[in-house]
């Protein structure tokens, strides 16, 4: 039996870019592709970025939140500690340095001078597998528990992170309740075979956020997560499905606990075509990204400070001047 109908994206649209079956790993098949005789894998396309949808009324906030209150945890490793590191420390994370934590798989006393304790050498592999994204996702989740505090949220080291867009939204939801917040790159659930045993599968199938996008889980959700989440429980329970990291968490709050992801168009990753949003509402998003796709830079469109040839891969500097404009590199850009 297929199940339930797909829950549609709030605003109407397809939700982000469909990720391609070739980057998957192979637990993972596309809505009737399931078995994987003669069918080819579906290509993938940029969509439309679907409207931000309303907040139920029933999970409003109740009480102020703070920055302070919200663990965000960016996920990178060894190779891209100078490059795409240096660039999210240079912009974003100077301004929520005491919220962040960061994870990767290899020592580096220049990181760790920067950052302090909030750098977590974790002793997993450097490879993208799935088990090796999903040993980081673990530490993150388990550090996010020993914290205390009321949200967890899980960035790339491609995304920018708009720290008062984010305390916004958050705002508006209570971490009481069981939330699950960011965006799907598929327009429909994800179909998955879980292992059970005697070497028997069952398909299983679920809603989840892309991690390239970023997502937050409140901690009463993932106190309940708990069982298939901590310590060495979300490596096994990602071994189920043999799919990365952001599909387990998926797997587990919808298949095992219940919940169910809230779509947010504010989250954003390089999955989509990042130059449809508009500029005039690129301060209010919560989280953008860039990318290559299709041989294609896939960045923001945005005026200065730094042209395109300054500022060439994210924009984000440019980005960043525009919400913190008295930043002292901002000051020196020429004609700003």
């Amino acid at each position: 039996s297929p199940g339930p109908p797909p829950r549609p994206v709030p605003g109407g649209g397809t939700g982000a870019a469909g990720r391609a079956g070739a980057g998957r790993s192979r637990g993972w098949q596309e809505p009737g592709l399931r078995g994987g005789a003669g069918g080819e894998q579906p290509r993938r396309t940029l969509h439309r970025v679907p409207a931000a949808p309303l907040l139920p009324a029933r999970l409003c906030a109740e009480g102020s939140l703070t920055l302070g209150d919200i663990f965000i945890a960016v996920k990178t490793t060894k190779r891209f500690h100078q490059s795409r590191m240096k660039l999210l420390l240079d912009t974003w994370i100077s301004q929520a340095s005491e919220q962040t934590y960061i994870f990767t798989d290899e020592e580096d006393d220049a990181l760790k001078r920067r950052m302090g304790g909030h750098v977590i050498f974790t002793n997993c592999s450097a490879e993208h597998s799935h088990l090796a994204l999903s040993c980081k996702m673990a530490a993150e989740f388990d550090t996010f528990l020993a914290s205390g505090l009321s949200w967890f949220c899980h960035l790339d080291d491609d995304n920018y992170l708009n720290p008062q867009a984010l305390l916004k939204l958050l705002s508006s939801y209570a971490e009481t309740r069981d939330i699950y917040l960011g965006k799907p790159s598929l327009n429909r659930p994800i179909w998955a075979s879980e292992t059970l045993p005697n070497n028997q599968t069952k398909s299983v199938h679920f809603w989840f956020a892309t991690g390239g996008a970023g997502f937050c889980i409140s901690r009463k959700l993932a106190r309940k997560m708990m069982p298939w989440a901590s310590g060495r429980n979300f490596l096994s329970t990602s071994e189920l499905i043999r799919l990365p990291d952001d599909c387990t968490v998926g797997y587990i709050i919808e298949c095992k606990v219940g919940g169910q992801l809230i779509p947010n168009a504010l989250f954003h990753s390089h999955l989509e075509n990042l130059q449809l949003i508009p500029t005039s509402q690129l301060m209010q998003q919560v989280t953008l990204s860039y990318g290559v796709f299709e041989n294609n830079l896939n960045v923001i469109e945005l005026s200065g400070p730094f042209s395109p040839q300054e500022d060439p891969s994210s924009r984000f500097r440019s980005l960043h001047c525009h919400l913190y404009p008295n930043t002292s590199w901002c000051l020196r850009a020429v004609g700003w």
